[in-house]
């Protein structure tokens, strides 16, 4: 006899959006200019935006910080040290033809205990990233 399976709402598009503006407020509060991605649980882009003052590689950074968080299931602010030389992860940046990268400002996203998709922020120092992000995940998970 299987178990079954109970549905986990997927992340809309309102919720992604949402998740921008708290990222974005959080940034604008602390004076950073960001760039802000949100996926899907499928890696697929739902929600993006960029201050006009961000230097334009933060576009790239907050969706590769946002793939990593994904796929792997956790902050990329946990997983900087994974790759350093000796690191269980070494390899893994130049193993694959993904765009995974290893600076923290990728948050997973979960609901329910799924993961449903994930942030990223770029623009700030990875610190301040990690932080704008995960105030962005507190709030979505308050409402």
């Amino acid at each position: 006899m299987s178990t079954p399976t109970i549905a986990t709402a997927p992340l809309t598009t309102h919720e992604a959006e949402a998740l921008v503006e708290a990222a974005r407020a959080a940034a604008e509060a602390a004076g950073v200019a960001t760039a802000v991605s949100v996926l899907d649980a499928g890696g697929h882009l739902l929600a993006f935006r960029r201050d006009d003052r961000a230097v334009l590689i933060a576009g790239e950074t907050s969706t590769r910080k946002a793939f990593t968080a994904l796929q792997l299931n956790t902050p990329t602010a946990d997983l900087v040290d994974a790759v350093q030389p000796g690191g269980l992860f070494h390899t893994l940046p130049t193993a694959l033809d993904r765009p995974l990268l290893f600076i923290a400002g990728g948050v997973p996203v979960h609901r329910d205990g799924r993961l449903i998709g994930a942030i990223g922020v770029g623009g700030g120092a990875p610190d301040q990233d990690h932080g704008f992000a995960m105030t962005a995940v507190e709030a979505l998970t308050r409402r």
